[in-house]
């Protein structure tokens, strides 16, 4: 029986006319499924709009000063914070468009029926944000999506096969597949994307050549359709603003003419590196530091970094029977996370990296090993690094210990038995060096290159670097300098780096401290002003500095 309704629905889905019919006749006005409901921002928007227009009375704008901004969403959740930050954008003087597409989920295929339903909706939904904000449909501009991957210029065609690939990769917390095969699973889920991401991009390609927006606004702008339009603005050479949020309550990530969660910080550094920290400001990082080491949530942060506070590294090393052998530590990030993929150096992969370095140290008795799988792992249903790691070697040689996701093992405690760190990307290595531990980079993160970390370029460049720890080379130790280097640049990235924003992306909460009208008003504008002015396009000053209390006041 169910298998005939999806069929009918097939069948219906492909006749003009019919969904948008029963939709009308049937559930006009409500939505199609429960994961794609907008009721919240259609309930809200009378009011913003009000607040809006409120704001001009009270501030109007200067003509001409506003900019075409095409807003970009996808997703419920994304379309809900987008009707949002369009509606913040309209209230400063812009113009912006809100396009969405109307996928209920990036994984599953959707039949045309549902799909056209879902367009109708969202446009109704929408509708009550105009003339403020326009809502547009991507679905709307007629690019058929199982031939859209041909229509594209051949110059964005390779872009969007390597956001298909990143998507499957990410959705799986896979690396390495065959992207070819269509009888597994990661296979499938790569040609799904690759129609949907082609037929965002040749969308995307169509609107912004007719529209010629001032700057393009994208959420995330590495994945799924998000990124498939960010290809888009970067090949017709439109501004394009990424932005994401992390675990810091009251802040955003932004990145403009880049993928924001690659957390670009060089010109920051470039900007700020000189100089040692203000007394305050050292508290403040030595704070948050120590919040970690003992597993305490900290402020503003929404995430526990240790399942356990530490016990000391004697404790540790009592646990795990180590000697006085020169230890290293490894410490991974989740396989497929977003923070590794396309970040590779010298290796094809993390786990390429992974692979051969445990084989090494399998190969070395005269040192022993720590794999810290990281404590993430407990949430994701991927592959494990566990299971790499036995499977490179077999049965572990006595010198080689393995610490799984849910171990309740202090990382910091392991540093402090530790002689030298291993990672590929995870900030575990950033705080390896604020604890004096030298540390070397396989993947491309954003504290490589600053300073205090060892960087290679080459397997061969790698693992001299390991023989060079083996021999007991003092030329891998950190200096006092570097040392001190490593906690500026922490304290730069966890409080000079995110900007203060008053909404998450989970926002409704957030909206009864500060509604639209409050973030209009002057009050708002002093703290999250900037803000918005880079997010309408502008280009950063990084010499200026944030004051990372004032939203706790």
């Amino acid at each position: 029986m169910l298998a005939g309704k999806k069929q009918v629905k097939r069948l219906l889905g492909e006749l003009p006319l019919t969904a948008e019919m029963y939709w009308h006749l049937r559930q006009p006005g409500k939505p199609v499924a429960r994961n794609f409901s907008l009721r919240r921002v259609e309930n809200a928007l009378p009011e913003w709009r009000a607040q809006v227009e409120k704001a001009f009375q009270e501030n109007p704008p200067e003509p001409g000063e506003g900019k075409r901004i095409l807003l970009f969403s996808m997703l419920r959740y994304w379309i809900e914070h987008a009707t949002l930050l369009g509606m913040a954008l309209a209230g400063l003087g812009h113009q912006p468009t809100l396009a969405f597409l109307p996928y209920p989920n990036w994984r599953k295929p959707a039949n045309h029926f549902d799909l056209r339903r879902n367009n109708l909706y969202a446009k109704s939904a929408l509708r009550p944000a105009a003339p403020l904000l326009k809502a547009v449909s991507f679905l709307d501009e007629g690019q058929d999506s199982r031939e859209a991957f041909h229509k594209l210029p051949e110059g964005l065609r390779q872009a969007i096969e390597e956001v298909a690939l990143r998507d499957a990769q990410y959705t799986l917390q896979i690396e390495e597949f065959d992207k070819d095969d269509a009888n597994q699973e990661a296979g499938r889920l790569y040609q799904l994307r690759l129609e949907r991401d082609s037929q965002a991009a040749l969308a995307a390609l169509s609107w912004m050549q007719a529209n010629a927006p001032d700057v393009a606004l994208i959420p995330n702008g590495s994945i799924l359709e998000m990124g498939a339009v960010y290809r888009t603005a970067r090949f017709l050479g439109v501004p394009v603003v990424t932005y994401e949020f992390g675990e810091q309550r009251k802040r955003i990530w932004l990145a403009r003419d880049a993928e924001v969660m690659r957390q670009e910080t060089s010109e920051l550094w470039t900007a700020r590196q000189g100089g040692s920290l203000a007394s305050a400001q050292t508290e403040l990082i030595r704070s948050l530091f120590t919040s970690r080491q003992r597993a305490d949530l900290w402020q503003n942060f929404s995430r526990r970094w240790q399942g356990v506070p530490s016990q000391g590294g004697e404790q540790v090393r009592a646990e795990l029977g180590l000697d006085g052998r020169p230890t290293a530590l490894l410490a991974a990030n989740v396989i497929g996370d977003s923070l590794t993929l396309g970040r590779q150096v010298f290796s094809r992969s993390m786990t390429e990296w992974l692979v051969k370095t445990v084989q090494y140290f399998a190969e070395r008795p005269q040192a022993q090993l720590i794999v810290r799988v990281h404590p993430g792992e407990r949430y994701t249903q991927g592959p494990s690094v566990a299971s790499v790691v036995e499977a490179a070697v077999g049965r572990l040689p006595a010198h080689i210990h393995l610490i799984p996701a849910g171990a309740e093992v202090n990382t910091y405690d392991l540093m402090a038995v530790s002689d030298i760190g291993l990672v590929y990307t995870t900030t575990t290595g950033m705080e390896m060096a604020m604890s004096g531990l030298p540390v070397v980079i396989a993947g491309e993160t954003h504290y490589r290159g600053k300073g205090f970390s060892l960087d290679p370029q080459s397997w061969e460049l790698y693992y001299a670097a390991l023989e060079g720890f083996l021999a007991g080379d003092e030329r891998l130790r950190l200096s006092a300098e570097q040392v001190e280097l490593a906690w500026k640049y922490a304290y730069l990235f966890f409080f000079e780096y995110p900007l203060p924003f008053p909404w998450h992306l989970h926002f409704w909460d957030e909206l009864k401290t500060w509604p639209l009208d409050r973030v209009l008003a002057r009050e708002g504008q002093a703290l999250f002003g900037e803000t918005f002015r880079l997010l309408a396009g502008e280009r950063r000053d990084w010499t200026k500095e944030n004051h990372p209390h004032e939203l706790e006041r």
